[in-house]
């Protein structure tokens, strides 16, 4: 199935539940049910006869009259919406007009192009007046007119240009990380709106958009809705090839697998297997694959899709996804070293007592590439000891330290550089005998290791 296909059919999917949550769309039907006296408007002055009449023939008017009354002039249609809510002040009356504006850009897609005509004529901004409206403190405006602003950016045939794009993107990004946000799902489903055109997805990553979907989804506990809708954020993401190859840099892999082992809805099984697919046959690097992949496997994921394939799945979107991963997956554990194993152990954060760190010949075999890369797996290391708060990483932790250091020759000169000495003595006084036990060990490696050293010099 196409990209665009693909984007479409599993959106379509999701249209009922979007309509049926959305605190927005719940609010947007009461405002509907008002009744604005634009009589009163006409006579405060505040607005004139042409606008008056076109208005109050607009209000309640079903699609086919609405067509009607703007095909013989579009730009009088983007010209008193424009002046309304430009002039009206009183919340409740702008709700209804940005309400109503909604309705008539989602009637006919074509009309946000009569925004963007009218605006280039009368060289103005077609997104000054929406944003200026982010700002306002009735949320329901605030929100209307964001969904607005992305109608305008994804539906118009030319993109939203880079410094107004920034500033959304930037807005968006801030209001997934806005603590309790009740508009959280408009925030998301505007995003959703951006990613999926791929000349916003660079910028997105740019304004550092990945980590706020990042930390929302792996921070405190949202609703399956709102997993859903980032996660299909990242999706979009997924199909650009140079943003796939980097993409788990940001954890994405363990995060999601992390979801996929809890997650009962299937809208969110499909949109994760979905991901993980991309990130395995978007990136045109082959080391990128086999790192995606390493991922997937060290998270367990195979695991997770022996259990889906024990259950009895009717979409067909997720079979085929379950298939290719299982392929894929276990092509990349055929090819799989002890080294390659630790690496991706490290690098994904969630140390274990897995085989490779009790074994004498791994390290003897392996101690010396830990210098690689700059000491990449080193500091890791390091990092974890710094910044863990889990027994278990924390005890591994301090054991392959103490085993590099065991291991190969200079050893603890590198580790002293690195401040790792003095944070697995720290470790002595922990409250968990694991990571006492691990700490004490790798200390008495450090002045084995020094005693021996010095054995040597002396001995020459």
């Amino acid at each position: 199935m196409a990209t665009t296909e693909k984007l479409d059919h599993i959106e379509d999917l999701e249209k009922g539940a979007q309509v049926a949550t959305s605190l927005l769309q719940q609010r947007a039907n009461d405002v509907r049910s008002n009744t604005v006296n634009w009589k009163s408007y006409l006579q405060g002055q505040m607005i004139s006869n042409e606008v008056y009449t076109f208005i109050s023939n607009f209000d309640k008017a079903s699609p086919e009259e609405r067509a009607s009354l703007i095909s013989p002039n579009p730009m009088q249609f983007a010209s008193i919406f424009r002046n309304l809510i430009e002039k009206i002040a009183k919340d409740q009356t702008l709700q209804y007009i940005l309400t109503m504006l909604d309705d008539a850009l989602q009637e006919d897609k074509t009309r946000v192009d009569i925004f963007k005509e009218f605006a280039k004529r009368h060289k103005e901004s077609v997104w000054q007046p929406f944003f200026h409206l982010l700002d306002r403190s009735d949320k329901f405006i605030v929100y209307q007119a964001s969904r607005i602003i992305a109608k305008i950016a994804c539906w118009s045939k030319e993109p939203m240009e880079k410094r107004s794009l920034q500033s959304y993107l930037i807005w968006l990004k801030d209001q997934l990380r806005q603590p309790n946000n009740e508009y959280l799902q408009t925030a998301a489903r505007c995003l959703q709106m951006m990613l999926r055109v791929d000349a916003y997805r660079q910028v997105f990553v740019d304004v550092e958009g990945i980590s706020a979907i990042t930390s929302v989804l792996a921070g405190s506990k949202v609703g399956f809705q709102i997993q859903y809708q980032l996660i299909f954020c990242l999706w979009c993401l997924s199909f650009n090839v140079s943003l796939v190859e980097r993409m788990n840099k940001f954890n994405i892999i363990p995060i999601l697998a992390d979801i996929l082992s809890e997650s009962v809805k299937e809208k969110v099984t499909r949109i994760i297997l979905a991901t993980f697919r991309n990130m395995l046959e978007k990136p045109e690097d082959r080391e990128v694959v086999q790192e995606h992949a390493l991922a997937m496997v060290q998270c367990k994921v195979v695991k997770q899709l022996e259990l889906l394939e024990g259950r009895r799945l009717d979409d067909p979107d997720i079979v085929e996804d379950l298939t290719y991963l299982n392929e894929k997956l276990a092509s990349s554990v055929q090819d799989l070293s002890s080294f390659d194993e630790y690496t991706n152990e490290v690098k994904s954060g969630r140390l274990e007592w897995s085989p490779v760190h009790k074994s004498d010949r791994f390290w003897r075999e392996n101690a010396i590439r830990l210098n690689e890369k700059n000491y990449e797996l080193l500091k890791i290391l390091v990092r974890l000891l710094e910044t863990s708060r889990d027994a278990l990483i924390l005890s591994v932790a301090a054991h392959d330290i103490g085993e590099y250091v065991r291991y190969y020759p200079h050893g603890k000169h590198v580790v002293e550089q690195l401040g790792a000495k003095q944070l697995v003595m720290q470790y002595l006084t922990h409250e968990d005998p694991n990571v006492r036990y691990e700490a004490l060990l790798a200390v008495q490696k450090l002045m084995v290791h020094n005693w021996r050293t010095s054995f040597c010099v002396n001995g020459k």
